[in-house]
């Protein structure tokens, strides 16, 4: 069973372990010492930033993590994605990793981002839609976003989280079901 909860200062460590494996590392580019994830990671989980960083458990085990944020809050990533593309209003959008190797590969992606989208819309009764950009060269993470159900409707030039990037991604997008939808 897949559930979360808060990030919280306690669970830095096992974030840094999981920001330095290889699979993590080469899309996050994140700075990994103590005081980096701190600073980084720090505000969201003492409630100082409006971004929510969901500690991912799978049968109350960690084994990843989402950040869901609306793109009203980051009016500058908003903008730079604005300029090619329509953000409604109430959009909302999620970054994720799984962390541990062994769990790569299994589905739990996919599983992982359905589940936090389906409750994106009773947790945040404005959220009209989420995006979601992800690096054209992450094949493994644009093809969990189709197997979860967002749809390709883009592509853009946005800067890349590694500079050993271009500035390629694709966006995907999936909407607030219908009332009485799913």
């Amino acid at each position: 069973m897949i559930s979360w909860r808060r990030l919280d200062e306690p669970d830095f460590p096992l974030l840094r372990r999981w920001l330095e494996q290889p699979h993590v590392a080469r899309w996050w580019n994140h700075e990994t010492s103590p005081e980096a994830v701190a600073r980084d990671f720090g505000p969201a989980a003492r409630g100082e930033e409006p971004s929510e960083d969901l500690l991912m458990l799978l049968d109350g085990e960690p084994f990843g993590l989402v950040q869901r944020y609306r793109f009203a809050d980051y009016p500058e990533y908003a903008a730079e994605l604005a300029g090619q593309f329509e953000v409604p209003e109430g959009a909302m959008s999620i970054d994720y990793l799984i962390g541990d190797p062994p769990l790569v590969g299994r589905g739990l992606g996919t599983r992982m981002i359905q589940a936090v989208v389906q409750a994106t819309w009773p947790d945040h009764p404005e959220a009209t839609t989420v995006l979601v950009p992800v690096h054209a060269g992450n094949l493994a993470s644009w093809r969990t976003l189709e197997k979860a159900g967002l749809r390709r409707v883009a592509e853009v030039s946005l800067a890349p989280d590694n500079p050993i990037d271009d500035r390629a991604h694709h966006l995907y997008r999936i909407d607030r079901p219908a009332a009485g939808g799913r």
